[in-house]
Order: C-alpha cells, then sequence, then structure tokens
C-alpha cells in the first residue's frame, strides 16, 4: 500500500526476532498473491479475488493489515488493494468482473505477531497487448533494479533514481505523489521511498532497515487523480498502469526481498 500520509523521519532498525517475524509476514503475503494471481481469469470479480486473499492470510494465522487501515476518516474496507487498467493503486474490491486484455495490480498486507509484510503485483487476465505486456516487464525490472540498490552505504534517493531512470528510458512514466516506505512494526514507517531521484530522501541505508520499494509506472504521463471513493487513484491521461512492490530488510550484505515463497 502507497504512502498517502507524511511519517516520523526516525527510521527503525529491526533486530533478530523481528526480522524473523517479518519473514513469516512476508511469506503469507506472498503466498496470498500466488493463491490471487491463481484465481484470476475472464469473468472473476474483484471481490471474489478479495476473497481469496483474505481466506489465505487468515488461513496462514496471519491478520490482513489493509482491512480496516485508517486514512483521516477513511477505514479501508477490503483485504486487498485491487486496481485495474488505469486504476494506479488502492482500488476497492467489488462487482466488476474482469475481461480478457486487462490488468490488475494486486496490493497485499498481512500481519504476523505484530509484524508486517508488503507486496504488490501486476496480472494479465487472459491475453494482453504487446505494449502492455512491455509495461508490465518494464514494473517488473523497475522494481528489480531499485531493490538492487537498498544496500548499507547508499541513500534512499538512490533507489529512486534507479527506477526513474530505467522507467523513462523505456519511454513510461514513475508516479511522483505516492512513493514507498518504511515498514515494521507498522504499515508504514519511516522512511519516504520516492521512486525518482528526489534531493530530500538522502537518509543513509543501514543494516537492519526494512523497506517497502513499490514503483507503480504508467503508459502515459505521471499525474494521477483521487477518486471519490477517497481511495483510488487513477491516471490523470487514462493510461494504463502497474504496480510492482516487494517488502525487503537491508542486511550487512545486500538486500533480502521477505515477500517470496521460501
Amino acid at each position: 500500500m502507497a504512502r498517502r500520509r507524511p511519517f516520523s523521519p526516525r527510521v527503525p532498525l529491526v533486530g533478530a526476532e523481528g526480522q524473523e517475524a517479518m519473514r513469516r509476514a512476508g511469506r503469507v503475503v506472498a503466498l496470498a498473491l500466488h493463491h490471487v494471481g491463481a484465481a484470476i481469469t475472464p469473468g472473476v470479480t474483484t471481490a471474489e479475488l478479495d476473497a481469496v486473499a483474505e481466506h489465505t492470510i487468515r488461513g496462514l494465522d496471519a491478520v490482513p493489515a489493509f482491512l480496516g487501515y485508517q486514512v483521516g476518516e477513511y477505514a479501508y474496507p477490503a483485504t486487498a488493494c485491487i486496481s485495474v487498467n488505469d486504476e494506479v493503486v488502492h482500488g476497492i474490491p467489488g462487482p466488476r468482473r474482469l475481461k480478457d486484455g486487462d490488468i490488475v495490480s494486486v496490493d497485499l498486507g498481512a500481519i504476523v505477531d505484530g509484524w508486517y509484510g508488503d507486496a504488490a503485483y501486476t496480472f494479465a487476465v487472459g491475453t494482453v497487448r504487446e505494449k502492455t505486456a512491455d509495461l508490465m516487464e518494464t514494473g517488473q525490472r523497475a522494481l528489480d533494479i531499485g531493490i538492487a540498490q537498498a544496500k548499507p552505504g547508499n541513500r534512499v534517493r538512490d533507489i529512486g533514481a534507479a527506477i526513474q531512470q530505467y522507467v523513462e528510458s523505456r519511454g513510461y512514466s514513475v508516479v511522483r505523489v505516492l512513493c514507498g516506505h518504511g515498514i515494521g512494526q507498522r504499515l508504514h514507517e519511516a522512511p519516504q521511498v520516492p521512486n525518482y531521484a528526489s534531493r530530500e530522501s538522502d537518509i543513509v541505508l543501514r543494516a537492519g532497515m526494512a523497506l517497502a520499494i513499490e514503483p507503480m509506472v504508467n503508459a502515459g504521463g505521471p499525474d494521477v487523480d483521487l477518486e471519490e471513493d477517497n481511495w483510488t487513484y487513477v491516471t490523470r491521461d487514462g493510461a494504463l498502469s502497474v504496480h510492482y512492490e516487494h517488502t525487503v530488510l537491508i542486511q550487512p550484505d545486500g538486500p533480502e526481498i521477505l515477500t517470496i515463497v521460501r
């Protein structure tokens, strides 16, 4: 889930017990994404996919991290954020049926023993156009490139600079009003992790930091609008958007991806 409000600049470090809990939470998120992905087919509703996510997370003795998450007066009403086509992030599941050629971004979070995991993936529904597949490949590669910069001694801005350079070299754009974030005993912690070269992101990365790195890549321009539901962001120009995310723990020798099946 992308940042929607400011938070403290203090960056907490995760100790050994927290790291192990975050590995378990990350595995839950990865398995839930896998199960949701397996259920994606033309004709399925986004509400049905949300039910798969909740069933998987609770079945693994974890708690959905997004359900009831509060931003101001608004509480998120579902387990997963499910965003279709020009929806960038935070799409609310409902009766919408997916169609062949759609793309659907699924963002999930889980809590295990008070520690969080958070990840997202954009899936193709049936067969997508070649240009759409290229956008998806670019988003995935941008995430890999950003994660590679998450190592001790680098700065937060190195992550965003690498993502931005690659995405723009492919002819696409990164969303700027939303970003990744620190994660640990709260879903959103410091630091903010922009997907572009921000001069303000000068925090030095240290072993023990945990980050949710999540490039949001648009086929058109970077501008987005917030829908009337106060959650869903869409591209202003109606172009497609993809969203990929992993929770990463910075180790002395580099990044450890937590939101994978081990």
